[in-house]
C-alpha cells in the first residue's frame, strides 16, 4: 500500500511543481514595463486575465505591449502619426482607441482604469503639442 501512496506523492509533487512554474511565468510576463508613463490594463477586463496589456506613452511614441505565452506583440506609433484618441467608458473600465493618420490599424486598448485612460489622452495631447511646437525636433 505504501507504493501506491509514494506514486501519488510523486504525481502530486510534479503537478505542484508545474503549477508553480506556470504561476511564475504569469507573474513575470505581467510585471509593469519600465518607464514613467506606463499604463497597465486590469486583469479583470476582457483579454487581460493572464497577461495584461500595457501602454507606454513617451514624448516621441506610443507603444502597446501585449505579452503572450511565447513572445509578445508590440505596436508602436510615432507622435506625428497619431490622428485621434477615443475613450469609451464602461461601468468599471475604459477602452482607448488610438487612430493613426497613415491608415494602418488603430491601437485598441481594453480594460484600463478611467483615470489611466484620461491620463493617456492628456499625455498624448501634451506630447503632440510639444512635438509640433518644436517643429518635430527632439526636446532638449
Amino acid at each position: 500500500m505504501t507504493d501506491g501512496y509514494t506514486l501519488l506523492y510523486w504525481v502530486l509533487g510534479g503537478a505542484a511543481l508545474i503549477a508553480a512554474a506556470l504561476a511564475a511565468v504569469v507573474v513575470m510576463r505581467g510585471r509593469k514595463l519600465p518607464g514613467e508613463h506606463v499604463f497597465r490594463a486590469s486583469r479583470w477586463s476582457r483579454g487581460n486575465h493572464l497577461f495584461p496589456a500595457q501602454v507606454a506613452v513617451a514624448p516621441n511614441e506610443v507603444v502597446q505591449y501585449e505579452p503572450r505565452w511565447i513572445g509578445r506583440r508590440e505596436h508602436t506609433i510615432h507622435m506625428a502619426h497619431i490622428a485621434s484618441v477615443d475613450i469609451s467608458t464602461n461601468l468599471f473600465f475604459s477602452n482607448v482607441v488610438i487612430e493613426t493618420s497613415g491608415g494602418s490599424d488603430p491601437v485598441r486598448c481594453y480594460g484600463h482604469y478611467k483615470r489611466d485612460a484620461i491620463e493617456m489622452k492628456r499625455l498624448i495631447n501634451e506630447f503632440q503639442s510639444a512635438y509640433y511646437k518644436t517643429g518635430g525636433r527632439p526636446r532638449e
